[in-house]
């Protein structure tokens, strides 16, 4: 796929330009080989979405957060659920980007996914990369989500928006700083991690052995 090009004849910035993020998107996520996590007892597993939109001008990334009631709740998160009988991890998670927030992305609109994430709560969460060019109005689902957040390509790119917190039993926390009172932890802040550093920046790491905050476990 080409690259789109500004009036000038020079190729757009992919943080800038929703098609020029498609583009570089796919051209990466295409050969990117995803980790599995194996089926064993007590393994359920989830679908989330990391939905590329054109927000305010800018390309940005949806999160949610979820309603104060529940599982995981008044934490923050990516669209997303448990998979039905007979589901795909890309089935599951585009079904509940339209449960929950109301948007509607087929087939078409999946670039690729990412690693599996191995939560603590016992889900393993298969992220799903989409970009939609013409969503549509958001319509929350009140009973699952508390409100919609959009955080911008180049923030998720930006050199300090990771920030790693030494724990006292070893090891070090990851703390998605996407604004002022806004800090994102795993699971749902290794995944934007791993779609910073593959996706955004072009770089193969890997994320399942995160450290996460106890209160994830719920």
């Amino acid at each position: 796929m080409t690259a789109p090009l500004d009036p000038s004849g020079e190729p757009l910035e992919p943080f800038d330009d929703l098609a020029a993020f498609r583009s570089v998107a796919a051209g990466r996520l295409g050969p990117f080989e995803h980790t599995t996590v194996p089926d064993k007892p007590g393994l359920r597993r989830a679908g989330v979405v990391l939905c590329a939109v054109e927000h305010d001008g800018v390309p940005s990334v949806i999160l949610i957060k979820r309603a104060y009631r529940g599982r995981n709740a008044g934490q923050w998160g990516l669209p997303g659920g448990g998979l039905e009988d007979g589901e795909t991890p890309e089935e599951a998670a585009l079904r509940e980007l339209n449960e929950e927030i109301g948007l509607t992305a087929g087939p078409g609109d999946v670039l690729g996914r990412l690693d599996d994430f191995p939560a603590t709560s016992g889900f393993s969460i298969t992220p799903i990369v989409v970009v939609l060019d013409d969503p549509g109005p958001l319509a929350p689902s009140p009973d699952e989500v508390h409100s919609v957040h959009h955080t911008s390509l180049r923030k998720l790119a930006a050199d300090d928006t990771p920030k790693w917190v030494p724990q006292p039993g070893g090891g070090h926390l990851l703390q998605m700083w996407l604004g002022p009172r806004w800090r994102v932890h795993a699971p749902t802040g290794a995944m934007l991690w791993q779609f910073r550093e593959v996706v955004l920046l072009g770089r193969n790491v890997r994320v399942a052995d995160f450290v996460q905050p106890d209160w994830t476990r719920d």
